[in-house]
């Protein structure tokens, strides 16, 4: 089966959502899925990600699954769907199954910062490591606790290299270690529903 994500990122720049799209496609490839890779599609704001993934859901060619991917903005207690439905007041499209809503949890910063010696690799030596929030427990920790560490750790890297949303962040999103990543449920939630999905590359005899 082909698989299609639908993800939130990119805004509203032509330029910047390539670097989204390239920064997923990157980590995903690190996570074993090469000769395989999912379609990925970025949408900009997480509206339109469920916008465009409740029209591919209606329309999707035979062999084709879907898959929507958004920051879960707040802690998650819930299954994704019912999580959406209270976060965003979406309702789960009536062809949609459970396994096609995943979750940054809380943000895309959270697998960021669930790599933390590819962030010191990728800023260097005025990286101040102890502002970085602690690995454990990341996706109980909120969005914005580990926006600001990320900020405060990257401060005396300079203007230019100091972390920010957009290319920067979508540059090290494809640095990561997706082994490092799967401490994070979610992250291996949507790992194992690719693995499962996704076609098997075909093998010479």
């Amino acid at each position: 089966m082909k698989v299609k994500i639908y993800v939130e990122g990119g805004g509203d720049s032509k330029a910047l959502r390539i670097r989204c799209r390239e920064g997923f496609h990157k980590l995903l490839e690190r996570a074993g899925f090469a000769g395989r890779m999912p379609a990925i599609t970025s949408c900009g704001g997480r509206l339109s990600a469920f916008d465009d993934f409740r029209t591919a859901v209606g329309c999707s060619a035979a062999g084709t699954y879907p898959l929507l991917l958004v920051d879960s903005e707040s802690g998650v207690s819930k299954e994704p769907w019912d999580h959406l439905k209270d976060q965003d007041n979406w309702d789960k499209p009536d062809d949609a199954e459970d396994d096609q809503a995943h979750l940054m949890v809380q943000c895309m910063e959270t697998w960021i910062a669930a790599d933390q010696e590819a962030v010191k690799n990728f800023f260097g030596q005025y990286l101040l490591e102890k502002a970085l929030p602690p690995t454990d427990d990341l996706e109980n920790r909120s969005k914005d606790d580990v926006q600001t560490a990320l900020k405060n750790a990257t401060k005396n890297c300079g203007r230019d290299r100091m972390y920010e949303k957009g290319k920067r962040s979508f540059e090290l999103l494809g640095q990561l270690d997706p082994e490092k990543l799967k401490v994070l449920p979610y992250f291996s939630r949507l790992c194992n529903v690719l693995d499962e999905k996704l076609d098997r590359p075909m093998h010479s005899a």
